[in-house]
């Protein structure tokens, strides 16, 4: 009798186990029937060599484009986005820190800032824009061909056409200055095809180089006595500074042409360049094909396809300058 007494407890017992088991996993999947984990958001670095206005327009064209195209920031990817402030050390660290984070794919805007990363990634899918050659900069194998983890967009000026525009709104120049980074590959590549413009029309040069921001009022002063105008490129560290060099200048009656609307902007005379805006979005639909899946070795080096004219009218005020009738829509 106690045994079949036991017998009965152990079978209640049993049976009551049972009940709750299937009552805690029917409360436990109610809740979640047919509901798939949510996936992590993509991880985007952005590095960017300073803040100025063509660099950062550049960034949000990218950060647009990636929108428009379904990838949101706060949504399904989340952007880190780091300034080195021109210092290349500080570059190094974000480097670094994005590549620790294991970003899905890396934003270099400007060559200092691809250089800083490039050598220290294989795997992570890096784009570049606001470069003027990766090939020159020892980025890729070939500009046609990337091949390895590295592609984008460059800047590359209509540098020929710019000198044309100068001379077509200062038509007695007869010595061009140049103001560049000496340590900027962009800024040496587009000088050199400046120079070589300005000596085919049988005009001659001056140039002066600067190390960094500090040097650029000492830069600025010493060119404007000797030239009838400058042509500035797109130089990170000028674009930083062109109020300073746009005050010296403008003073001296010294016309700029710039390669870039945001130096314009700041005091320059005027340009035939490129949108940053623009080749930033470019950027962002090449991000769209490598996350998508495309390999980034495969993609080639595009290039913008629209370069605009910009004058500002304070500028061409100030120094007197008379405009053709073909450009006086483009004054701003």
């Amino acid at each position: 009798m106690k045994n079949t007494r036991k017998n009965l407890k152990r079978v209640v017992a049993s049976m009551l186990a049972f009940v709750l088991a299937f009552a805690f996993v029917g409360c436990g999947s109610s809740g979640t029937s047919g509901t798939a984990p949510s996936e992590e958001p993509l991880k985007i670095g952005v590095i960017q060599v300073v803040e100025h206005d063509a660099l950062s327009s550049s960034r949000q064209g990218f950060i647009d484009a990636l929108a428009e195209n379904g990838y949101k920031d706060g949504e399904n990817i989340k952007l880190n986005i780091q300034v080195g402030s021109g210092d290349v050390s500080n570059l190094s660290t974000i480097a670094d820190q994005l590549i620790a984070e294991k970003s899905d794919l890396i934003l270099a805007i400007a060559t200092p800032s691809a250089q800083a990363v490039a050598g220290k990634t294989t795997d992570i899918p890096i784009l570049g824009t606001a470069i003027t050659d990766y090939e020159v900069a020892g980025l890729v194998d070939s500009n046609e061909v990337p091949g390895g983890n590295i592609s984008g967009t460059t800047d590359m000026n209509p540098v020929s056409e710019q000198i044309d525009l100068l001379l077509k709104l200062v038509p007695d120049a007869k010595t061009i200055g140049f103001i560049y980074s000496s340590n900027e590959d962009n800024s040496r590549i587009q000088i050199d095809l400046a120079k070589t413009a300005v000596e085919a029309k049988g005009l001659e040069w001056e140039e002066v180089t600067i190390a960094n921001s500090n040097d650029v009022q000492q830069a600025t002063n010493s060119i404007v006595s000797k030239v009838d105008a400058l042509y500035l490129p797109t130089d990170n560290v000028l674009a930083s500074t062109m109020p300073t060099v746009s005050s010296v200048a403008n003073e001296a009656k010294i016309p700029i042409i710039c390669a870039e609307q945001g130096m314009v902007e700041n005091g320059g005379l005027a340009t035939q360049g490129i949108n940053y805006y623009d080749l930033g979005y470019q950027t962002g639909l090449m991000a769209v094909k490598v996350l998508k899946g495309e390999k980034v070795g495969t993609l080639a080096i595009e290039g913008a396809t629209d370069f605009e004219y910009y004058l500002n009218g304070e500028t061409v005020e100030a120094l007197g300058i008379t405009v053709p009738e073909d450009l006086k829509q483009y004054i701003k």
